[in-house]
């Protein structure tokens, strides 16, 4: 296949529409994690990186890990739209047999390592950039992290041994959407001052706004004033495009079910959709979905709003 040509603009929406269907289809989860780091995946592939779809191994490609590789859905997208493999072969998403598994998988060309256990991706992103850097190559890694694996001590180990070896070939995206698992990120393990602890790491550090495409381009352009791995926080919205999923932590493991649902989500998804794109599976939308007027979708669902552990007695026998 040829590589196709495609604005990162049209490349987000065309993600965020295959992981409505592709999680849709599967019944498989983490679609609002895919929904934050849509913009991040879009730019790189559009915008930054240098790769050859005809040729997935050539040698001076740059490298992408995504570590966070419950939201592999967006790279098996992006992969598929820039021309790595048949768009159709989205359908097979988590399906028994497909080499589209639930997190991302390097059996699909284009994908350079297997990620779903949080926290390796910086490691071997840091590895690979010092093997590459040890050798005289002149590509870029880049590795997207989510903020909750940043609670992980070996990305911390990672950050140090990037910052030792002056790895100015390094480049990390933390998509800094402030939820994880099953809560808020300063419910479970507080990141901040995030910007601050990577610098002082001795990382070139800036902070952007991770669904503004102009403001990630630039940043993912600019490595800093000195030799030094680069660290992007990037702010983003859980569930960013479809209103009703945005900052809500049910959908980080929920899917778009039949029905009202998946109806919505095609919607919104339509309201913003480019004029210079197609949706592939529902060309004019969905018109009219039919929400129930007792729908409970605007309420908080992470676990500190539902969870209340004075209502729990602790016995002996529970120890």
């Amino acid at each position: 296949m040829e590589q196709k040509k495609i604005s990162s603009k049209d490349l987000a929406w065309l993600i965020r529409r295959h992981s409505v269907e592709m999680t849709h289809l599967s019944k498989g989860s983490h679609i609002a994690s895919v929904l934050s780091v849509a913009d991040i995946i879009a730019v790189l592939y559009a915008q930054i990186m240098h790769y050859r779809v005809n040729d997935p191994l050539w040698d001076n490609r740059d490298r992408m890990i995504l570590s966070k590789g419950h939201a592999g859905a967006a790279i098996y997208a992006a992969l598929a739209e820039c021309g790595f493999f048949d768009v159709q072969e989205l359908k097979t998403h988590y399906q028994d047999g497909s080499r589209l598994s639930g997190h991302v998988s390097h059996h699909v060309p284009g994908v350079d390592f297997s990620t779903g256990s949080l926290g390796h991706g910086l490691s071997v992103a840091t590895g690979i950039a010092y093997a590459a850097a040890k050798s005289g190559k002149t590509f870029k890694t880049y590795a997207v992290l989510g903020d909750g694996e940043c609670d992980e001590g070996s990305v911390w180990e990672a950050a140090m041994f990037a910052n030792q070896f002056h790895l100015s070939n390094l480049i990390a995206i933390v998509d800094y959407n402030k939820m994880q698992s099953m809560d808020f990120c300063e419910k479970t393990i507080s990141l901040d001052p995030l910007t601050d602890k990577w610098k002082s790491f001795g990382w070139n550090v800036t902070r952007v706004d991770g669904n503004n495409h102009r403001q990630l381009a630039e940043a993912l352009s600019q490595h800093g004033d000195k030799p030094a791995p680069t660290m992007i926080i990037a702010d983003t919205l859980k569930g960013y495009g479809i209103p009703f999923m945005q900052n809500d932590i049910l959908w980080h493991y929920r899917f778009p079910h039949e029905g009202w649902e998946y109806d919505a989500a095609v919607a919104e998804l339509h309201r913003i959709k480019p004029d210079s794109v197609e949706d592939p599976y529902t060309p004019a939308g969905v018109a009219y979905p039919t929400i129930p007027p007792d729908a409970d979708i605007y309420n908080d669902h992470t676990t500190s709003a539902t969870w209340k552990p004075s209502s729990f007695k602790l016995n002996d026998t529970d120890l």
